[in-house]
């Protein structure tokens, strides 16, 4: 492709996208949109942020807690690996709860302060917040406007433009506009630092009746919440007015022009602005050095400015404010490790939080953003015992931000993060798998019997981290325990989880960062007897971890019942690791298919089915009504039902599970009895494999064989055989012949020997 033509299309599109955006407008254009969508138009920064959020929907997930909404905005695309907030679900409806107080309280009177462990996602849940309105207001639903002033060269406008010399009068019925003036017609545009919303050059006593007929018309009420809509007028839309350098501007050529207000709106650019962390519109970062947030500058005692100004504007002192609140109006601040600055540093957000305004030495600002800050708990601990914190304490609102306590949560994290691509090589199955359990189990406490019902005690006593782990994740309650004692534990599951959610020491404060976790698993992708970053490579690392205490402040938690017990966390997640290498491996052989177990456990809950109602049940081959047979129903029974269980009480609680999943899921066609059954499915295939022992570690010394320099050894049908295993563990599970080899190796080491 030539360049020119290329270039040409390029400008085709940029300018296409320039008109179809209308990123220029006049006043009186402006107000024709506004009137089109005077909803949009009307929100303060908390409602902005508000419908961002719900810009990109929301969906509905599993939590220990029950069911809970998760927004998509947090889902960032795949291109931004870095940006996806793994859970924290709690965080995000906190935040947008917050958002809802403001905007039905019609003003942003605190500061949300995400407090939690180093690591724990704070920042990132930010950042996602702040690339969504990125994305929202390049939309035609998101789009924000802010004035300038514009003033045409003497060669358009004879005289001083009004200012003493020859006025062009405002022709009837149409707004004339400089709006649209070529650069060449332009001696100066003079913009709004604040981005003031086009609205306040209207009066406020004639903008409130102007907001309340057009919101009226479009039936969402008239601003107040009640009624027809409950879309609330912020005080900043209602009663703001122009910035102090704004103001001057409009007193002086109200002035000029004897008080003819058309005049003045002629003066008056409408453009279109984006949000953008790179530029710092509309959302900042204050990070936690010495800086000042506000300042200004007069324009006015600049001479070389001066000059450049109209001959009216000669004599106004104007000044320019800058600084961080003022980048972020109209936005989003963040206030990075805020309490990692002096007091004084900060002190005057006890004013700004209550009241959005920062009074300067000419002037006060008025702004309209939302402060988000984040603190870890030692420096919000710290700040609670100062004597200022009881003024800032009404004025702050807590949001707690744990380390993720669901280890599946915690992979996506890792799996966002550890690609083919950064580690330079293969990730093998459960790489990351593994190192979340770990992570997860480091940060989980011991649960206080005493806070639960006597009935119970016993039950929350005996849990052990990995089967706490395991609770919180999918409701999967330990083996040992019969169908009665399984049941009562998951319902205690959002119990144990909010525990210590009033404690200063709450569960998901302290263990393993994510950060720590990242670093762990690079290092162990460097490890030369792996082609892969294999799991064995990660536990490596993880036992590294649990010597170094002098670094990780974690591992000098006091064991407490297996609790805090870093380096057996370590043994506890390979076992589970080799449980599901083991369950792959035996799968991808094919000795018995997924539909045979099925088969029967469908058979089974027929009969059982039939004897908790008490009818009798057809002979498939006879036709004859018969009697269920007690003894096929013990036999699968003596495999799957926990030892020391009534076989009656098993039975109706199985019948139990099938009906509150039917209540669950009422539009299955199907009963998915694997998902409704997983432990008697489980204990169902290590039955079977238990029987067949012999013949697995046989086949699996084929596979090690095949993978080494005695696959000539190998007959055609058993190389044929091992050929077919790989391809399952390849297709079905991620394996390539390297990983796959190690994972073969360590488990028949451990658990075939």
């Amino acid at each position: 492709m030539e360049a020119k033509r290329y270039l040409q299309e390029v400008g085709a599109q940029v300018s296409d996208d320039f008109v179809k955006n209308r990123s220029i407008l006049s006043f009186e254009e402006y107000l024709t949109l506004f009137m089109a969508e005077p909803r949009g138009q009307a929100r303060n920064a908390a409602q902005y942020l508000r419908d961002v959020m719900d810009s990109f929907g929301t969906e509905t997930v599993t939590h220990p807690t029950g069911k809970m909404r998760r927004f998509k905005v947090f889902d960032v695309p795949a291109s931004d690996r870095d940006g996806r907030v793994a859970g924290q679900e709690e965080v995000q409806n906190a935040v947008y709860r917050m958002l809802g107080n403001f905007t039905r309280a019609g003003r942003i009177n605190k500061l949300i302060m995400m407090h939690g462990p180093n690591g724990s996602a704070k920042s990132t849940f930010v950042n996602a917040l702040k690339a969504g309105m990125e994305h929202y207001s390049r939309q035609s639903e998101g789009a924000l406007y802010h004035i300038s002033w514009i003033f045409p060269s003497e060669k358009l406008v004879k005289g001083s433009i009004g200012f003493g010399g020859e006025r062009i009068p405002a022709t009837s019925g149409d707004l004339s506009t400089y709006a649209h003036l070529d650069a060449d017609s332009i001696d100066v545009r003079i913009p709004c630092e604040l981005r003031d919303p086009p609205l306040f050059a209207i009066p406020p006593s004639e903008r409130q009746r102007l907001l309340e007929g057009a919101l009226k018309k479009k039936g969402v009420g008239t601003g107040d919440g009640q009624g027809e809509g409950d879309f609330v007028l912020s005080d900043f839309i209602l009663h703001g007015e122009l910035c102090h350098k704004c103001r001057s501007i409009y007193t002086a050529l109200l002035a000029n022009y004897k008080g003819d207000y058309m005049q003045v709106m002629r003066h008056v650019r409408v453009e279109r602005f984006y949000i953008s962390r790179r530029y710092q519109e509309g959302t900042v970062t204050v990070e936690p050095q010495m800086s000042v947030d506000a300042m200004y500058q007069q324009v006015s005692a600049d001479r070389a400015k001066l000059l450049n100004m109209p001959p009216a504007l000669h004599n106004v002192a104007l000044f320019e404010p800058q600084g961080a609140l003022v980048h972020a109006n109209r936005g989003l601040i963040e206030y990075s490790d805020l309490l990692k600055r002096p007091l004084e540093a900060f002190k005057y957000l006890l004013g700004f939080s209550e009241t959005a305004q920062v009074p300067l030495e000419h002037f006060v600002l008025q702004l309209d953003e939302v402060l988000l800050a984040s603190s870890n708990e030692k420096h919000l601990g710290a700040f609670k015992e100062l004597p200022d914190f009881a003024s800032f304490k009404g004025r702050i609102e807590l949001v707690r931000v744990p380390y993720l306590r669901r280890y599946k949560a915690e992979q996506q994290v890792y799996d966002a993060q550890i690609t083919p691509t950064t580690v330079g090589k293969h990730v093998a199955p459960h790489a990351t798998a593994v190192a979340a359990m770990w992570a997860v189990l480091t940060r989980l406490k011991k649960p206080i019997p005493d806070r639960y019902p006597p009935g119970v005690k016993e039950l929350v006593d005996q849990i052990t981290p990995v089967e706490k782990m395991f609770l919180y994740e999918d409701g999967v309650v330990p083996d040992r325990l019969s169908l009665a004692h399984g049941k009562e534990l998951r319902k205690l599951r959002a119990d144990m989880y909010e525990e210590s959610d009033a404690y200063p020491n709450y569960e998901g404060r302290s263990g393993a960062s994510a950060r720590e976790i990242k670093t762990a698993l690079f290092n162990a992708a460097q490890h030369p007897d792996y082609k892969c970053l294999h799991a064995l490579a990660v536990f490596e690392e993880l036992e590294a971890i649990c010597k170094d205490k002098s670094v990780y402040e974690f591992l000098l938690q006091e064991v407490v019942d297996g609790y805090h017990d870093h380096e057996e966390f370590v043994r506890a997640v390979q076992a589970t690791y080799l449980d599901k290498v083991d369950e792959e491996v035996r799968e991808s052989m094919g000795l018995v298919s997924e539909g045979q177990y099925r088969e029967l456990v469908e058979r089974y809950v027929y009969n059982v089915s039939h004897w908790v109602k008490g009818e009798k049940i057809r002979n498939r081959h006879t036709g004859a009504m018969e009697r269920v047979d007690e003894q096929r129903m013990a036999e699968m029974e003596a495999i799957v039902m926990p030892k020391g269980e009534d076989p009656g009480e098993f039975r109706r609680g199985l019948i139990s599970q099938i009906g509150a999943h039917k209540l669950d899921h009422p539009d299955d066609a199907e009963m998915d009895y694997p998902r409704i059954f997983p432990d008697l499915f489980r204990r169902l295939r290590d039955h079977y494999f238990e029987e067949r022992k012999r013949v697995l570690r046989r086949n699996k010394e084929n596979v090690l064989k095949y993978l080494s320099e005695d696959r000539g050894t190998l007959s055609a049908r058993e190389q044929a055989q091992v050929e077919s295993t790989l391809k399952t563990m390849s297709e079905r599970y991620g394996y390539c012949e390297h990983c796959a080899k190690d994972a073969i190796l360590f488990l028949m080491k451990k658990r075939y020997g």
